[in-house]
């Protein structure tokens, strides 16, 4: 009897990029039907290693399959005609045209003289109903929800006909509910006969929606794993080549309010991003903000750290009235550690000494008549690299060369040190700190805000990570469409609640249940 060939096949996959060694020797197959967890460290190799599969990377050595047929290298048309589909974490769709007229972006060729709509809306149709995916084909996509638009991109994928689909971080973006309705979605597909590779960092998704997991680490693949067989603990051991244990929240008692926002209302681009925002933040605790990306968080960390100013209401640091101007809140002890370190957390083309003092060179410690201290500054940035672990080559390297977890500690060690050495913050502007973190990097990450709240630090966390969220903070808010919830003591809050929060119905915006001092 001949034996059916699995739907992928990867063959010893080499992967260099100079001295670096991105892909080394890896060997993976997907069967039909299965679900199979690609799980690394930032770094590790995955990124390099699907770009290879969907033809944008040429392996230096090695060969692909997909079911039984070689696949031509370095051609991401060729991996489109052989079944492979990839959504990915921020999604490609046009906001001001239709689902229709997005699926349809590029199937047809320039030169044929009239677009096939009719057939192409029925197809659509057909293939939303065959695999469960309801969807408006006349909606345009910037009235869809998140999940909405998820939902779209995968149609998009199975449209062309994706046997093999690669979703990348899935639920990074999703509430709860959402994230509910793309696991009953994969379980269609899956039935179905479809394949996926199921990249994430959450391991309790994984180990829900998988069927075998892939762990790579430095490059190579160091274990395969039958879902059933394994466990969070083990996965996160083989991820960073040691045991990781996840700090937890511990009661702290409260001091007084640093920050304390009242009918704050700003405005972006002629919109409301804040309105009638009332929030005050404790010496003492973590403040955990929730919300589907784009609903205000952003605006409010700008406004923390002097970049927005507000029109209405009340912005005080403790007790203080503060302008938006950023150097009067560094000055005040405001650290911060933004949503984007590489657009805005680091200078990638200066060396890392001259971004480990960035925040600081207004001080006399760092800078004198207009004149950088070089010496202490370099002396700083060693001491800093060693007590926040920050590997790299030199501290006169380029910043952009470091790893996303590295970046972090960067940005992480100069934040926590900008009221000075061994000086606390008064207030800790976190807007997603761990995004993108292997989870041994997201555990140093957490002990750091953990441990400043505990020395009397305020501390403001905006996450997506629902997870992140009921770990560390004391009391979690709900951000939706610029409007603020009152905080609840975390216990208080469920996880079917916060997601009815962040779609915005009124479980959000109940009374602020007493929190314990």
């Amino acid at each position: 009897m001949t034996q059916t060939p699995p739907a992928l096949r990867l063959s010893r996959i080499t992967k260099r990029f100079g001295s670096l060694v991105a892909n080394d020797d890896i060997s993976l197959e997907l069967a039909s039907g299965e679900v199979l967890a690609l799980l690394g460290e930032n770094g590790a190799g995955k990124s390099t290693l699907v770009s290879i599969l969907f033809g944008h990377y040429v392996a230096d050595e090695g060969d692909i399959e997909v079911a039984g047929q070689p696949l031509p290298a370095g051609d991401p048309k060729a991996a489109l005609a052989a079944g492979i589909g990839m959504v990915h974490q921020h999604f490609a769709l046009a906001d001001n045209l239709t689902v229709l007229d997005n699926v349809m972006l590029g199937t047809e060729p320039l030169w044929q003289l009239f677009s096939r709509r009719r057939a192409a809306r029925a197809k659509l149709v057909e293939t939303a109903q065959r695999f469960g995916l309801s969807v408006n084909p006349d909606a345009r996509v910037a009235t869809l929800s998140v999940g909405e638009r998820q939902r779209v991109e995968i149609l998009k994928a199975l449209y062309r006909g994706a046997r093999i689909l690669i979703l990348d971080e899935p639920t990074a973006v999703l509430t709860p509910q959402e994230s509910e309705s793309l696991f009953a979605t994969l379980a269609q597909l899956v039935a179905q006969g479809l394949s996926i590779i199921f990249i994430s960092h959450k391991l309790d998704e994984v180990l829900r929606v998988s069927h075998r997991v892939a762990v790579l680490r430095a490059g190579k693949l160091v274990a395969t794993r039958a879902t059933r067989e394994t466990g969070k603990a083990e996965l996160a051991a083989l991820m960073v080549g040691r045991e990781v244990s996840l700090p937890q929240r511990e009661r702290r008692p409260r001091g007084d309010a640093m920050l304390r926002l009242q009918g704050v209302r700003a405005m972006q681009g002629g919109v409301a991003a804040l309105d009638g925002l009332d929030l005050d933040v404790h010496a003492g605790e973590i403040v955990g903000i929730a919300g589907v990306s784009g609903n205000g968080q952003l605006a409010l960390a700008q406004l923390l750290c002097g970049t927005l100013a507000a029109d209405e209401g009340s912005v005080r640091l403790k007790d203080e009235a503060m302008p938006a101007q950023a150097r009067t809140w560094l000055a005040r002890g405001v650290a911060r550690i933004p949503e984007d370190r590489h657009a805005v957390g680091i200078v990638g083309d200066l060396p890392v000494w001259e971004n480990a003092v960035s925040e600081r060179l207004h001080t006399p410690a760092f800078s004198r008549w207009g004149v950088v201290r070089r010496k202490a500054a370099r002396a700083f940035t060693r001491q800093l690299v060693e007590r926040f672990d920050v590997r790299l080559s030199g501290i006169d390297a380029n910043t952009r060369v470091l790893s996303g977890g590295n970046m972090q500690k960067l940005i992480l060690g100069r934040a926590l040190s900008v009221a000075g050495d061994g000086v606390t913050p008064t207030l800790i502007v976190a807007n997603q700190p761990t995004w993108g973190l292997d989870i041994g990097a997201v555990a140093y990450v957490h002990r750091c805000l953990l441990d400043a709240a505990a020395a009397g630090a305020a501390v403001l966390l905006i996450s997506e990570d629902l997870d992140e969220l009921f770990a560390i903070a004391d009391r979690i808010a709900v951000m939706f469409k610029g409007h603020l919830g009152a905080p609840r003591a975390t216990e208080d809050w469920t996880l079917a609640d916060i997601g009815l929060a962040m779609a915005g119905t009124a479980a959000g915006t109940q009374a602020e249940v007493p929190h314990a001092a």
